[in-house]
């Protein structure tokens, strides 16, 4: 039985990476033609760009995760799932709108609580994080969370192979939990598509990039991702649920902060991430991304530790270690090489 169920997990990876690929290949003429990314004062790139290449991960995502879950026969599976692939496809045209003719930022965000909403609405009652909080105020708070998750993850795809060197690590450690029985078989199979389709995305986004993601998948990979993370979560294990992201985590809340004490509008677009100093400071970007890439894999191995040993000191530590580390890496981009 584990050897088909590993069978179907390859599969399942190997089609979400060709299926991303081919779905790029194909698309690509028309986003040359309609779906071009001008650069502008914010930008990180110099030369027009197409954007839009997250459509091709999406869809290569759930279908190759739905193919998994059918294969697997996982029963039980289809209405959490269902939902939460409604709102994935609906956070996607939100994203596609947005990268042709942008949106206002209260109908953006009416959008992306609805599509948030609709993914907690679906999950059953009893999956909870902290048991002892009324479960209003919990759904609150994931309501809340999950919006700020995925505008998190639109923030900090700025340069090439940013989300590449978040998305995959983070799915790749999901995957190893799943495979440990950590979390249940829906969230692993979303995890292994995931982990696939942003593979056969690479390629084109390699520095310098050839196609970005575009709003049209950098939203709903947020909200896929904050999904994946409230499943492991909710199955005992939130010190790891915090650790796999926190350097997306600090970047932004730190970022948010600094422009908020300074008085600058916190909704507006600008290029004032840690990330986005760095290359201010002299950091190619295949350096930023090798070192977020690094530190999210130190990451993960520290929220493995959390899972194999669950003890608060075991946790106390591994968060302080993982602060550490994403402070150290934070400082130095904030630093620059010319420093």
């Amino acid at each position: 039985m584990a050897s088909a169920a590993n069978g179907v997990l390859a599969v399942v990876v190997i089609l979400a990476g060709l299926f991303s690929a081919g779905l790029i290949i194909a698309l690509m003429p028309w986003l040359k033609a309609y779906a071009l990314a001008r650069p502008n004062a914010r930008s990180s790139h110099y030369e027009p760009t197409p954007q839009g290449g997250g459509a091709a991960v999406i869809v290569a995502t759930l279908l190759a995760a739905w193919l998994g879950v059918s294969l697997a026969d996982m029963a039980g599976a289809s209405g959490d799932f269902l939902a939460l692939t409604i709102a994935t496809l609906a956070l996607a045209a939100t994203g596609a709108i947005d990268d042709i003719r942008p949106l206002t930022v209260g109908l953006r965000l009416t959008l992306q609580c609805a599509a948030v909403g609709l993914v907690l609405a679906c999950i059953p009652a009893e999956a909870r994080i902290i048991p002892e909080l009324p479960w209003w105020i919990e759904r609150g708070g994931l309501l809340l969370g999950g919006v700020w998750f995925v505008n998190l993850t639109n923030f900090m795809d700025g340069i090439d192979w940013m989300t590449v060197a978040e998305a995959v690590p983070i799915a790749g450690a999901i995957i190893l939990l799943g495979l440990m029985g950590v979390v249940p078989g829906p969230p692993l199979m979303l995890a292994v598509a995931l982990f696939g389709a942003v593979i056969g995305f690479a390629p084109f986004n390699k520095p310098v990039a050839h196609l970005f993601l575009g709003d049209v998948g950098s939203l709903p990979i947020g909200l896929l991702l904050a999904w994946l993370l409230f499943h492991v979560a909710a199955s005992g294990h939130l010190t790891a649920a915090i650790l796999l992201p926190l350097y997306y985590l600090a970047d932004t809340a730190l970022t948010l902060a600094r422009r908020a004490l300074a008085r600058e509008p916190i909704w507006q677009a600008h290029r004032s991430h840690f990330y986005q100093r760095a290359t201010d400071g002299g950091f190619s970007v295949h350096a930023i991304v090798l070192r977020v890439f690094l530190l999210n894999l130190a990451l993960g191995a520290l929220a493995m530790i959390t899972v194999l040993r669950p003890h608060d000191s075991v946790s106390a530590a591994a968060l302080g270690v993982g602060a550490a580390l994403v402070g150290m890496l934070l400082e130095s981009f904030a630093r620059g090489r010319k420093a």
